[in-house]
């Protein structure tokens, strides 16, 4: 079982070594018809690193022919497939700039904001490409209103809206767990005045209530008659903006709590002056 291990595994050696020695080959040949047709066989074949290469040492003798058009498109999607979404994007954009006219104009500019979308990172780290993403597409579905790509740019762009909206509130989210409360209420309605056709404002605006009441509770005495007044503002504003919201119930209490507070706080100060 052994030899017979060793022996398949210096088959595999030897075919491969062949195999890079028949690509060099091809490389260095003179003949640039057989180099183009190696490409295309290799592109075909899904062996994009290769087909890659010679489309590249291809250029300089294809430039203004017929075929260099289909080339360029090819050279950038060897980068797509390749998951070199950086590389990528920039050829999609350089097709779009050398053959605005060409039969996949339309198609490189999709697949440039594309290239974007797959370098948008997981929702902690920086929006950069998202953001960027949601432009390219939003100007894709502009300039072609009828393309055949519209509803994926459409459905990309809300996925991106969401993903920057999940930043932001992840943000306030942090604010609050680290018991800074003024920051975090004034973070969740910075989502909502961003986000407005949000589902979840309701939700926000519930959790920017939350904020305030502790910012209250634990604020000096002389500060929480005012800070509980702004609760039950917010609690006002609630429930005129979201009348039918599933958190009125919970919202409710905070607004009575607020005031029995507050009630308290008076009977305490009216209790101090009597005893003076």
């Amino acid at each position: 079982m052994f030899m017979r291990n060793i022996g398949l595994l210096f088959t595999i050696a030897l075919f491969t070594t062949a195999c890079s020695n028949n690509f060099n080959k091809i490389l260095k040949s003179k003949d640039n018809e057989l180099r183009y047709k190696a490409a295309e066989k290799f592109y075909a074949e899904k062996k994009y690193e290769k087909a890659q290469i010679l489309y590249d040492d291809l250029f300089p003798a294809n430039k203004g022919t017929a075929r260099f058009e289909d080339m360029y498109y090819k050279f950038a999607y060897c980068s797509y497939y390749q998951k070199d979404y950086l590389n990528a994007e920039n050829l999609f954009k350089n097709y779009v700039e050398n053959f605005p006219n060409g039969p996949r104009a339309e198609e490189c500019e999709y697949m440039r904001a594309y290239s974007f979308y797959k370098q948008s990172p997981k929702v902690e780290l920086d929006q950069t490409n998202t953001t960027k993403t949601m432009g390219l597409m939003q100007t894709y579905v502009s300039t072609h209103p009828n393309g055949s790509k519209v509803a994926e740019a459409t459905a990309i762009i809300d996925g991106c809206r969401l993903k920057l909206e999940d930043k932001e509130f992840k943000a306030a989210e942090l604010y609050y767990n680290l018991g800074y409360y003024k920051a975090a209420a004034i973070a969740y309605a910075s989502v909502i005045d961003n986000y407005p056709d949000s589902d979840r404002s309701d939700m926000y605006k519930l959790q920017a209530i939350k904020a305030y009441a502790k910012y209250a509770d634990m604020s000096v005495p002389d500060k929480q008659e005012e800070r509980y007044g702004k609760v039950i503002s917010e609690c006002s504003d609630f429930a005129e903006r979201f009348p039918d919201s599933k958190f009125a119930a919970e919202v409710a209490k905070f607004k009575s709590s607020s005031i029995n507070n507050i009630k308290n706080l008076k009977n305490e100060q009216i209790k101090t002056t009597t005893q003076r």
